[in-house]
């Protein structure tokens, strides 16, 4: 069972004709979210048994643990009609060409009828919250910037010149999303699942030698800095939808830090995104 910080259960309240309309996500999904985070815990723990040797680090990186997150991936593209050959998630069909890069193995690719629908990645932070809080920051803004450049030039479509590769000596420098070559980008999410505890809730100070940081950072816990992270990455569109999900140790619940990066909201635009394509290219479903 899980818990979201200012929001209502649907159909508490509303008029009957409100909850006769076809939900967005699937009515167990709840039950997959908690599903997906027991998996986790108990995937890490097993890991740590048997890799005891290996490391905090080690514990976090190896093997699946976010598994479960990709089985929702699954089940909200199935509720909204299309077949399950669209979601790919092993390891040789998840990969993506990059612009900066050559390539990027990401969690989740959504791709029907030759269209990349949706691109997934899942994030999980347990203990050492001032080691890999900037680490984790870093990552996600640059493989978003390189996600979105490698997409105007057509990395992920028919409109990419192989001859020249897309790429010109003229082509302007760009790393902001709204300018796409294709009207119908790709709905690009990021999670992060993030142990719930003293240590991440705490207030940490910021060390400002030469100039100031911005007034939201300060005091701030690892819990809200990543909210804040989310908040920004979605603000500036270098994400379709950020999560944040705080999980207290060994226990299959959550909770998040604002409707706007539940991870309900999540998949909720997900969803709008999927519905509103199969509503576009409805021929290609009959």
């Amino acid at each position: 069972m899980r818990q979201l910080n200012g929001t209502r259960r649907a159909g508490h309240g509303q008029k009957q004709d409100q909850v006769n309309m076809n939900p967005l996500l699937p009515e167990s999904f709840d039950a997959l979210v908690s599903q997906a985070i027991d998996a986790f815990w108990s995937s890490r723990d097993a890991h740590a048994v048997t890799r005891s040797q290996g490391g905090s680090r080690d514990k976090v990186v190896a093997g699946r643990n976010m598994n479960g997150f990709i089985d929702l991936v699954s089940a909200v593209v199935e509720h909204c009609g299309y077949p399950d050959c669209c979601v790919h998630q092993r390891r040789a069909s998840v990969v993506l060409p990059g612009f900066f890069r050559a390539t990027k193995d990401w969690d989740a690719v959504i791709i029907h009828r030759r269209r990349l629908l949706a691109v997934f990645e899942f994030k999980s932070q347990v203990g050492s919250f001032g080691n890999n809080l900037n680490n984790r920051s870093e990552e996600a803004i640059g493989s978003a910037a390189d996600f979105w450049v490698a997409h105007h030039f057509g990395a992920y479509g028919a409109r990419r010149d192989q001859t020249t590769d897309g790429v010109r000596e003229e082509a302007p420098a760009l790393l902001n999303p709204s300018y796409q070559a294709d009207p119908r980008p790709p709905f690009l999410a990021w999670l992060m699942l993030l142990e719930d505890c003293a240590e991440s809730q705490r207030p940490v100070g910021c060390r400002e030698p030469h100039f100031p940081v911005f007034s939201e950072f300060r005091d701030a816990s690892y819990a809200r800095r990543y909210q804040i992270l989310c908040e920004r990455l979605v603000e500036r569109r270098l994400y379709s939808a950020a999560a944040l999900e705080l999980t207290p140790t060994n226990q299959p619940v959550s909770r998040s830090l604002s409707p706007a990066t539940s991870i309900r909201n999540l998949f909720a635009e997900f969803a709008g995104r999927l519905l509103a394509a199969r509503e576009v290219d409805q021929g290609a479903f009959e």
